[in-house]
């Protein structure tokens, strides 16, 4: 399964090769796929799974709408982490219980991104919502990215090819 995804992935980026890296079209192809099954997960839960009904919990009663961004969150964690883990960030040598928990606590900072700059773009300097979607999206993505490559997924050094490549940079012919 792997490998067709990343033969269809290698297909649509043929257009893109000149303006990024492969990695960085794996991670928006990815990203954006899992956003759409999550909007879609949203839409059948909220109309056809509770029907816009309010879920009455034991000490709390969840709207609908938020109750059908939890359920949608618990396909779309999984899913983004995969894709992830295994498409988009396939060389990293972490455990894979560091990534996930490292994915979870990036997921958790972004929500919080989200909610604090939609607050300051409607709230705080008038702009539209839409607009202030558009511009939030594109710092939680950019932060996204940056931070699964560098903390999530990211490959450790090998410590003996550390030492070769300062024996390398120290050397004269270097």
């Amino acid at each position: 399964m792997k490998q067709l995804i990343l033969h269809i992935l290698a297909l649509f980026y043929r257009p893109f090769a000149k303006v990024m890296p492969f990695q960085t079209f794996r991670y928006l192809a990815c990203g954006g796929g899992n956003t759409v099954l999550d909007i879609f997960l949203f839409f059948i839960f909220y109309n056809f799974v509770l029907k816009k009904a309010v879920v009455q919990l034991p000490f709390i009663a969840l709207s609908p709408h938020i109750a059908a961004v939890f359920m949608a969150f618990l396909v779309s964690f999984p899913t983004g982490f995969l894709l992830n883990k295994y498409i988009v960030f396939s060389d990293s040598n972490l455990r894979g219980r560091v990534q996930l928990a490292r994915y979870f606590l990036l997921v958790a900072v972004c929500l919080l991104m989200n909610y604090v700059l939609m607050k300051l773009f409607v709230d705080y300097c008038g702009f539209y919502p839409t607009i202030s979607k558009i511009l939030t999206t594109a710092v939680v993505v950019c932060f996204s990215y940056i931070t699964q490559k560098k903390f999530t997924f990211k490959v450790k050094a090998d410590p003996g090819s550390l030492v070769e490549t300062e024996a390398q940079a120290s050397s004269p012919s270097a």
